[in-house]
Order: structure tokens, then sequence, then C-alpha cells
């Protein structure tokens, strides 16, 4: 038997609105602080030396200080006297500190929200005359440094250069990248996050990118980063929620737990900017914390999610709902609910197998600034079988204070903050990794379900938009509905015959169905329109070799790394045809090249064994297999590979 090659004919669909990857406003970001107890109201007359000082300090300047968003500081007493009206509202409404989940509903570790002893403290000193005290109590404002919260970080990344927010009154979402310098791989124990310019950044959410696609938007965009809300280009890494807002204080992750940071892959900050009055300089730092130890076990995400939303105007009371069942015995960790500025009340329960129910939380009066991660004091055990249920409501009328639109109008699912979301995470660990992979084909297929929902209803309220449907061609496509797919698609460039994405997704269906003289024909109108988009290229040359074209598709897969010389898919390719001209150095050279890219691309890892082992370097071969099938334990080629090399070693 001999070694088998593995290609790699990914396709790279196009669709009228990128899939959000998962903006998350908060990481590690929870405060260090343990838990409190409601210690009792002082005794006599309130004074802010002895009494308010200790709650405004610990619990409202860290946001209400020169540099923070916030409109004005609290850092002595003459600060908070002079907005005694303003604090008085906002503590005994439970605005201040932000913190929106119910209590009793979920027990959550780090809780910000003040006591019923401490929110009477500040009522009493505001009833009482405003008294400041005895001197002999002030404590002195507290001191905040710039230097790093957590110590000195063993990597510390930045942007490769500062960004320049213009004035301004529309919010800015854009994204910035960061090569990783690392030669090996390593975990990740905690994250720090400086802002610089806090004042500027509502929140930041930190993805990785595997792929170095984000490098290419990046190049395309005239000034650092590009833009955008949704991005297909980076991902969470390892089931983590990675990200910052204004106030939190960073933490080291749990002993057992870290994400992995392999060689080659890119940091990709995403910043959710307020323009002011004047320009303003973006340069934050981040600062990572590794070690060489793994983790026993990695946590994943589980998404709950409505793609369907269409709320008519003046409607008060407006739910979606969404289910998902565990298809394994599990953990809860944490939980991270997402609306826009509709949103009203939100409930996520756990009903388990025997019929009873567990809170996993409850909000009552969301707020789109103040949204959070929050983190659960005891991780929740959940059994295989249960039902985890969402319930949002929203409110589209002048009685939501948040309500964008005056007069009040009909807002859909969409990824602008004026348009409408509703969705749940929770961080969750099984019990080993099989488990692990069960539950993510289960998540897979449930995503995919709300993606084709959400593309559904768009194509049925704008029949005639043709961006809405290529967008639901491409997720049937997904979904393996082929003939549905070539339907919408040919229906989109109907409506719009240079429409380069459509041609490209239809070329893809083309080409599952078989038909690769009219997949080759749609992938060259597409590349005929977008000459230097590269996945397009790479999309034509996969079509050329399963056609038999093979002089064709290398001159495709050529042309794309001329386009974009980071195309692991590209360098792999190429490298199988010419393992197979038996143009071994070039070919290893190739699959080298996109293992540098991605060094977690296992069919790479497979196919540089296979031609190291024809040049007989079998300890080599063997390597690369084994990390192969580390990286896919399935993978039959790289299992039947290594055995074959591990015989020929004897």
């Amino acid at each position: 038997m001999s070694p088998r090659w593995g290609y790699s004919l990914r396709p790279f669909l196009c669709q009228y609105t990128l899939r959000w990857v998962f903006a998350v406003f908060c990481v590690f970001g929870l405060s260090a602080c343990g838990e409190r107890r409601d210690a009792p109201a002082p005794s006599g007359p309130v004074t802010f030396n002895r009494d308010v000082a200790p709650i405004v300090f610990e619990h409202c300047t860290p946001c209400h200080r020169p540099g923070q968003m916030s409109p004005f500081g609290l850092l002595n007493y003459e600060d908070v006297r002079r907005n005694n009206v303003r604090i008085l509202k906002a503590v005994t409404a439970r605005t201040m500190p932000p913190w929106l989940p119910e209590h009793g509903y979920g027990e959550f570790a780090n809780e910000r929200r003040l006591t019923d002893s401490q929110i009477s403290t500040i009522e009493r000193w505001v009833q009482g005359g405003l008294v400041e005290g005895d001197p002999s109590d002030r404590r002195p404002s507290p001191a905040f440094t710039d230097s790093w919260q957590l110590g000195q970080p063993d990597l510390v990344l930045q942007l490769p250069q500062p960004y320049t927010l213009q004035p301004g009154t529309s919010d800015v979402f854009r994204n910035f990248v960061i090569p990783v310098p690392l030669e090996s791989r390593r975990y990740v124990r905690g994250v720090e996050f400086r802002p610089g310019a806090a004042m500027a950044i509502h929140h930041a959410v930190i993805g990785i990118d595997r792929t170095r696609r984000s490098r290419q938007l990046d190049r395309a965009d005239r000034e650092p980063g590009y833009e955008g809300m949704f991005a297909d280009s980076f991902e969470n890494p390892d089931g983590f929620f990675l990200g910052w807002t204004p106030g939190r204080a960073p933490a080291f992750e749990p002993d057992d737990l870290a994400w992995s940071l392999d060689p080659g892959v890119d940091l990709v900050v995403q910043l959710h900017l307020l323009p002011r009055a004047e320009p303003v300089s973006i340069a934050p730092q981040i600062g990572l914390f590794l070690s060489n130890t793994s983790p026993a076990r990695s946590p994943s995400l589980l998404k709950l999610g409505i793609t369907t939303i269409d709320i008519a105007p003046n409607e008060q009371a407006h739910v979606e709902t969404d289910e998902f069942v565990l298809p394994v015995d599990c953990e809860v960790l944490s939980v991270y609910p997402h609306a826009h500025y509709l949103g009203k009340e939100m409930e996520a329960t756990a009903v388990l197998p025997d019929g009873s129910t567990k809170w996993l939380l409850k909000i009552r009066n969301w707020d789109f600034m103040s949204q959070d991660v929050y983190r659960y004091r005891v991780p929740l055990a959940l059994p295989r079988a249960t039902r985890v249920q969402m319930r949002f409501t929203y409110d589209n009328s002048d009685a939501n204070p948040r309500n964008p639109h005056h007069p009040p109008a009909r807002v859909m699912y969409g990824p602008r903050s004026t348009d409408e979301m509703g969705d749940l995470y929770l961080q969750i660990r099984t019990i080993n990794r099989e488990d692990a992979s069960a539950l993510g084909r289960a998540q897979a297929a449930h995503r995919l379900e709300l993606a084709l929902r959400g593309a559904e209803r768009r194509a049925e309220s704008n029949p005639d938009d043709a961006g809405s449907r290529n967008a639901l061609g491409a997720e049937y496509l997904r979904a393996g509905r082929t003939a549905d797919a070539i339907a919408h698609l040919q229906a989109a460039l109907t409506l719009n015959s240079r429409y380069a994405e459509a041609y490209n997704n239809l070329g893809l269906a083309e080409q599952a169905t078989g038909r690769y003289t009219e997949a080759i024909r749609a992938f060259r109108q597409s590349a005929a329109l977008k000459p230097t988009d590269d996945t397009v290229h790479l999309n034509l040359a996969n079509a050329l070799n399963a056609a038999g074209r093979t002089d064709e598709a290398v001159a495709e897969w050529q042309r794309t790394l001329a386009i974009n010389p980071e195309s692991a898919d590209a360098h792999n390719n190429l490298g199988l045809v010419l393992g197979a001209r038996k143009r071994l150095d070039e070919a290893i050279a190739h699959f080298e090249s996109a293992l540098a890219i991605n060094p977690g691309y296992a069919d790479a890892h497979n196919n540089l064994a296979v031609a190291l082992g024809a040049q007989g370097k079998l300890d080599q071969a063997i390597a690369h297999a084994r990390t192969a099938l580390e990286l896919r334990p399935d993978y039959a080629d790289a299992r039947a590979n290594l055995e074959i090399f591990l015989k020929m070693k004897k």
C-alpha cells in the first residue's frame, strides 16, 4: 500500500453579509474582588469621609476618573457632593455600578452590585445634608497606575501603527491585526488589555486568525486595520470569551483552564470606537501571560440565537425564543447574553431530564452599553438531554428610553447597532474530548439551522434583492441543498448580472453536483469581475483540477499565490500536484509554507509526511503523520500513512 495524499478543497463562500463571529464585550474582565457580605449600615450621622468614600472609591472611581468614558469624575468629596443627585438616582435604580443579572437567578462570581446597606448609606448621606465628616477619617483618592495590573506579561503585543479616530457622531467598528511572534505552541492563562485612549473605546473583542485572511483585509484598507462589526476571518480560541470593557479588572483563568496559541497565527482586536470632538490616537496594548503546560480540558462555546427578528413599530413586548438539547453531560462555566438597544428582558434556563428547572440568567432591564460576561461562582452541572432555553423580550416603542428610532420604526435582525440581535453564549466544559466533539457537531448543526432561518427570512422579506438571494443560496449550499442553492443563486444573477460573489457561489454549487464545466464557467465569470480576489482563483483552480485539467489548475494556484502569498490552501494543493509529478523538493517547500501560515493544517501535515516518506526521511514523516492525527483523530489517511511509515521503519 502506498501513502495517500489529502487534497484540501475547502470552498470559499461569498455572502451578502458575513457571519458574526462573536462580539463579546468582556473577558477575563471580571473584577478581582471576592464575594461580598452585606455589612450593616452605619449607625449615627453618615459622613462622606468615613462611610461614603469607601463605597465610591471602590465601585465608582475606577470608571469615573480622567481618561475614562464616564462624563464626570468621582475622585474626592467635592466631585461626589456636586453629583449627589445623579449618584443617588443611579444607585437606587441599580443602574450603577453596571451589573445586569437579577440576584437569585444564577450565582455569579465577583458581582459588582451594591448591597442594600451600601445603597442605604448613600441615601442617608444625601438626605442628611451631604456631611463631609471628620478630616481624620478622610481617605486619599485611589491612585491608578499605568503599569500592568497582573504583573509583567510574558508577551506584550501592540498595533503595528496607531490608528487615528477622526471626529464624528457615528460609532466605528474597526479590526486591527497583530502578528504573534512565537516559535512554538504556548498556552495563555491570562490576558490584560491596556486601552490607552479609554475615553474613546466602548469595548474590545479579541480573536485569533489562523488563516491570515485578516491581513489581506488590512492591506486592502488605506488606514490601519479594516472596518466591520461582523467578520468571518477570526474566531474565539478554544471556547474562550476574549475582550475588554472599561472599569473591568483583568484576572487569570482558573488553574485548569488555558487556551492554545500557535506560531503563525494573528491576534485580531475589534474595537467599538466612539468618536469625540477632536482626533484621538488609538494604540492599545495586549499583555499575554503564557504557560508551557497544556490544560487537561478545554471549554467549548454553545450558542443559542435568533436570526429572524422582525419587530413592528410600537411593539412593546416582542418575544423571541430558542433552545438547544445537550447531547452530552457537561458543566457551564460562564454565560454571555447579547442584544442591541431594543432589548428589554432576558431569561435563560436549563430544563433537566427529570423536569426540574435551573436558572442560568435573568435580566429585567437590559442595557446594550453595560453588557458583560458572567462567570458562575460554581460551575453548573447539566446532564445529557438537558434542554437549554432562552427567552428575550424587546420593546420597540417610545417607552423604551434607549430606542434609537424616533418615531419607532420596523427593526429586523442585522449587524448594525440600530438593527437588532439576540444571542446567548455559554462557555461549557465536557468530560472528555469525545464528548466535546459530539457537542461540536450538534452545535454546528444548530448554528447552520439558525443561519438558514435568518437567510430565508431576509430573502422572503426582500425577494428582489440580489444580496439576500445570494446569501440564501450560500446557506443552502452549506446545508447540502444544492438544487435550492442553484435556484436562488441564479435568481440573484438575474437580478444583478455582474454579481461576482453569486457567480462564485454558483460555481461551488455546480461543482458539488459534479458539473465541472458549468462550475468552471461560473468561476471564470466571477474572476473576470473580481480579478484580484484570490479565493475565486483558488476555487477555479480546484474545479479545474477536479475536471482533470491539471496544468490549468496549476496556473490558477500560482495566480492565487501571486495575489495572496499566504493562501495555505493554494500552497497545499499546488504541493500535491508537484508531489504527484515527483518534484518532491518543490512539493515539500509548498507544504512547509502552508504550515508556516497555518500550523494546525492537518492535510498539509499529512501531505508533507507523504513527501518526506517518499524521500526516505521516515522519522520526519512519522512526526508529521502523528501531528495530523493529533489535529484530526478521525483522519483515516493519516492513520494509514503512519502505519505504513512505522512498518518501513522496522
